[in-house]
Parts: structure tokens; C-alpha cells; sequence
């Protein structure tokens, strides 16, 4: 796994040993991202990310080194925090970070930190929870007016668009699909 465009690209991330993590692949990233500076009318330079189910943080850290001001992790797994730890001080990232051990379904308030622009949700495929952990982050004030929200699921689940959010596209990849929802305040 490496970083695949900005001021990282090239850096190498650390991977999961097991199976209980499973990484966003460079290529979908790089998919993703194309999506993004292309459309969706999102500034990825000084976007404030969250990455939920954050695993290696590989989206928010890509996120960073294309330009994001700050990404905040959130992943409950003892494996994924170590991962997200060991990459964000590899790549000097550790003053633009937060890490949560948290459950990503059941945020809570944000305070004390500001509602963020762009939202990472990649869940274990099949459960729903995607969809729960964007709908905790929208009641517990996370979410800034229009914020963009992208949920990485399995390409046959349903994802729908809880209250308070817009579907925007979907997207293949693979087995996987890649869905756009904006946060309608």
C-alpha cells in the first residue's frame, strides 16, 4: 500500500497483518480521488476529513497529502489503531491527526472539535453500518453544512441515504461500490 498522489506519493503505508482489516486498495483510492478533484464540488486542499472504520487510515492520510488541513481517525480495533499510528508518524502527519478508539455508529458530540467537510465510511461490508455511522456523525454535530460523505460498501448491499443526507452517484469498483452523499443541513 502506498500513498498515490500529493506530497506523500510513493510513501509506503503500513498493512494489516490479518484479515479483520480490509484496505481500500491504491487503485480504488486513486479512483476515488480522481472522482473527487473532478467533481462534486469539493476543495480537497484544507478539507477537514473524518475517517470512520478508519483501518490503516489510508483514505484520510491520502486525503492529507493531497492537501486536507486535518484528518481526525476513528476505528475501535486495537490492530487498526497501531496501523494508524505507526503510518501517521512514518509520514510526519502526527500534528494534523487525531485518532478516536471509538465506536464509529455511536459518535457522540463533537465538541471540541469543529464539524468536518469530508467524511471517509468504509464499514465491514454487509452490515449497514455505514449508514448508521453517517447518521451518528449528522446527530452528534460532526457534520459541516454540505459536507460530502463517501461510504465504500459491497458492490451488491443497499446503501441508502439516511435522513438529512442527498444520494449523489454511485460508482463500481470491482466487487465494491463507491457512494456520494452530501449533507444537507
Amino acid at each position: 500500500m502506498r500513498i498515490v498522489a500529493g506530497r506523500w506519493k510513493g510513501r509506503v503505508l503500513k498493512a494489516p497483518s490479518s484479515q479483520d482489516i480490509r484496505p481500500t486498495s491504491d487503485r480504488l483510492r486513486e479512483s476515488l480521488f480522481n472522482i473527487l478533484a473532478h467533481g462534486h464540488d469539493i476543495e480537497i486542499n484544507g478539507a477537514r476529513v473524518l475517517d470512520l472504520f478508519a483501518g490503516t487510515g489510508a483514505l484520510g492520510l491520502e486525503a492529507l497529502s493531497r492537501g486536507a488541513s486535518f484528518a481526525l481517525f476513528v476505528d475501535e480495533g486495537a490492530e487498526a489503531r497501531a496501523l494508524i499510528r505507526e503510518n501517521t508518524q512514518t509520514l510526519g502527519a502526527a500534528g494534523i491527526t487525531r485518532l478516536f478508539r471509538r465506536d464509529a455508529t455511536r459518535l457522540g458530540p463533537v465538541a471540541p472539535f469543529q464539524p468536518f467537510t469530508l467524511v471517509f465510511a468504509d464499514p465491514p461490508y454487509g452490515k449497514g453500518l455505514g449508514e448508521k455511522a453517517i447518521a451518528s456523525a449528522r446527530d452528534g454535530g460532526w457534520l459541516a453544512p454540505d459536507a460530502l460523505i463517501v461510504v465504500e460498501e459491497r458492490g451488491d448491499a443497499e446503501v441508502a441515504a439516511p435522513e438529512g443526507f442527498e444520494h449523489i452517484e454511485r460508482r463500481e469498483a470491482g466487487d465494491s461500490q463507491i457512494v456520494f452523499l452530501r449533507h444537507r443541513a
